[in-house]
């Protein structure tokens, strides 16, 4: 029943009105960004650097990210291509808040301009025939979809694999959960709250931390599990009470952040795909469809995979696959939080940017996923060092 309420409400969350929002041609949107930078560059020759800073905001906020540029960038050309534009509108940011000269700022916003015209023209020829609108649409779910359905299948066999199957419904309710919450959300972004790109940017950084340190704890605590004779002690005092209260909800936890992660994101992305395709939503849904039945194909491998795994194994491969996917958000959190200025970017010269990685030329991201590093060499130290003593223990007694 849980698998069944749950494609349902997948399904209805991909076919809501389309109403929400319109979106224009990529052309048009190069357009509104390129005004918003006339109007920036004419405040801060006047010295206006004030409102030179509101108009950049403007092009990046509303044209930029609300007609979903941004992610049709990261889509259909690349992460590092997405993340590029918008390091470039951070450099004009802080070369006005230098008071930089009036001819180094018109240079930045040229070199914008261009990246942003190329791409623009790369996103309209994509669009042009039944094979490249299929693609997107194609692209648009999986790439959004698979870290969800790698979280959900890993955590879902781990339940299975331990004994507890009956908990397994659990996870479909979250996932359900998940995908009504981002539903709401999208609806109240875009109908009722109006909420800014930058309170957008906030929103979406918090829930990819909050994202990270519910992995992380999860991948730990995995790691711990990972001998054989530990875990048969576990099972026999403890897993129905862990899975009962914190455990349990963590699992809960992480389920409902990785779709809700991806599920209002999903969502507008698919709105702005059907108003400005009118004539060709078949051709939509026909990549939608394609794309969900790889999903459902790589959470079925993962799931039924990993059964055939021993135990040991099967809980390092989880737990490293979960500590990926923390280090991924924590590097994708930071970035949204300074694409809303609520964190500082500071460019770390000599990176580069690794997209599927979450990794971005930024000290800020870099130190949070540093962190992380660090963290796990702690576990790792700290696990080893437990069962040596433990070990020694045991031949004492």
């Amino acid at each position: 029943m849980g698998k069944k309420v749950l494609s349902y409400l997948l399904l209805f969350l991909l076919i809501i009105p389309t109403s929400v929002f319109a979106a224009k041609s990529w052309d048009g949107v190069a357009d509104q960004i390129d005004h918003y930078m006339k109007q920036s560059y004419d405040a801060y020759q006047k010295g206006d650097t004030v409102k030179a800073k509101d108009m950049l905001n403007e092009a990046y906020f509303g044209p930029f990210e609300s007609e979903r540029m941004e992610q049709a960038i990261r889509v259909n050309i690349s992460s590092k291509r997405a993340a590029e534009i918008e390091f470039q509108f951070n450099s004009i940011r802080k070369k006005m808040i230098a008071s930089e000269t009036h001819a180094i700022i018109k240079q930045e916003m040229d070199e914008l301009m261009v990246m942003v015209r190329a791409d623009a023209r790369t996103l309209e020829g994509d669009q042009q025939g039944a094979v490249g609108m299929w693609f997107y649409s194609f692209l648009i779910i999986v790439r959004e979809g698979v870290e969800a359905i790698l979280i959900i299948a890993a955590i879902v066999a781990y339940l299975v694999k331990s004994g507890n199957a009956e908990k397994v419904k659990d996870v479909y309710q979250s996932a359900g959960a998940a995908v009504l919450a981002s539903l709401v959300t999208a609806y109240l972004f875009q109908a009722i709250f109006k909420l800014s790109g930058a309170a957008q940017e906030v929103l979406e950084g918090a829930v990819l931390l909050v994202a990270t340190a519910v992995l992380f704890s999860m991948s730990y605590w995995m790691f711990s599990k990972a001998d054989n004779k530990k875990w048969k002690n576990y099972i026999h005092g403890k897993v129905q009470d862990s899975l009962s209260h914190g455990k349990r909800f963590a699992l809960w936890s992480a389920v409902f952040l990785a779709v809700y992660r991806e599920g209002a994101e999903t969502v507008l992305f698919y709105q702005a795909l059907f108003a400005e395709s009118p004539n060709d939503t078949g051709i939509v849904w026909l990549g939608i469809l394609a794309g969900s039945a790889v999903l459902v194909v790589l959470f079925y491998i993962i799931r039924f995979g990993s059964m055939r795994i021993p135990l040991k194994p099967f809980f390092l491969v989880s737990s490293a696959l979960l500590y990926l996917l923390a280090f991924i958000f924590a590097g994708e959190g930071i970035k949204e939080l300074q694409a809303s200025g609520f964190v500082s970017n500071s460019e770390a010269a000599g990176f580069t940017t690794i997209g599927f990685l979450g990794i971005y030329p930024s000290w800020e991201g870099i130190a949070a996923q540093a962190v992380l590093v660090l963290l796990l060499l702690g576990a790792i130290g700290f696990e080893f060092s437990r069962r040596k003593s433990s070990s020694r223990n045991d031949l004492a007694s």
